[in-house]
């Protein structure tokens, strides 16, 4: 498996060259960086200590002519650029990047139909699992609970809510029979009146180095239930970006996302 990395100098990027240089069907082919970035023309491996032969680059079509799979957890802009580059070569395409607007995601799910496409805003199985779990809490508890979901993530995350605690209300929304637009909260301030118990609010922490917490909250008076997910090392998310190349080199074009990967997908 031929694989290239976007964003190859930032904390994800050096957490996915690390997983993939650690997998031993997997061969690094691409580093690909901002022609501003003070490490272009370096090793890829430098931060490792290891000379992999692959230099950091700028030059999106060269490094897309050389790869079977781009691994994406930039920015949106970078994310649609490296996209259309992808479409041309034929390059599938793993993508973890958050903040991406409606019509981005329609241009995602277009190019689908040439390209395979692995797209989830978390690619932890934990996560994944969680997911399930929400849909099937909010199935028995969410028709007369107050639901809250509590996220927290280092200093230098710039979408908020994360994509994840999006996802988790999205999920828990479809499963009540409702549109997360129509029904989010999105924090609380100054006299906000009486809680509205068919709204899902959202809460966000922005602090230190945290990698990713999220709690998705069912409270009843009497009772509270809680599912928790904690991340302490982003190579949980690396290592579940490599699990998602392995799975879709045998899928057919298509946009897919975690579920489909870890056949949690009902």
């Amino acid at each position: 498996m031929k694989i290239a990395i976007a964003g190859a100098t930032g904390r994800m990027g050096k957490m996915l060259i690390e997983a993939v240089l650690n997998t031993s069907d997997a061969q690094l082919i691409g580093a690909l960086e901002h022609s501003a970035c003070p490490q272009l023309g370096e090793d890829a491996g430098a931060f490792l200590g290891k000379k992999t032969g692959v230099l950091i680059s700028a030059d999106v079509a060269a490094v897309l002519a050389n790869a079977e799979y781009l691994i994406d957890f930039t920015r949106p802009e970078g994310t649609m650029a490296h996209l259309a580059a992808a479409e041309k070569t034929g390059t599938k395409m793993i993508i973890g990047t958050t903040g991406l607007t409606s019509d981005q995601i329609a241009n995602l799910k277009k190019a689908s139909a040439n390209l395979a496409i692995v797209f989830a805003p978390n690619m932890s199985v934990g996560v994944n699992l969680a997911l399930n779990l929400l849909a099937l809490a909010a199935k028995v508890m969410g028709n007369y609970t107050d639901i809250e979901i509590i996220e927290a993530h280092h200093r230098h995350k710039v979408d908020a809510p994360s994509g994840t605690a999006l996802r988790m209300g999205e999920v828990i929304a479809k499963t009540l029979g409702q549109d997360l637009k129509d029904c989010a909260i999105y924090g609380r301030e100054g006299i906000t009146g009486e809680r509205d118990r068919k709204t899902i609010g959202f809460s966000t922490i922005r602090a230190g180095d945290i990698v990713g917490d999220h709690t998705v909250m069912f409270a009843d008076e009497g009772e509270r239930l809680e599912i928790t997910h904690k991340a302490t090392s982003r190579m949980t998310f690396a290592n579940g970006a490599v699990r998602a190349v392995i799975w879709l080199k045998d899928q057919p074009n298509g946009l897919y996302d975690m579920q489909d990967v870890l056949g949690l997908s009902s």
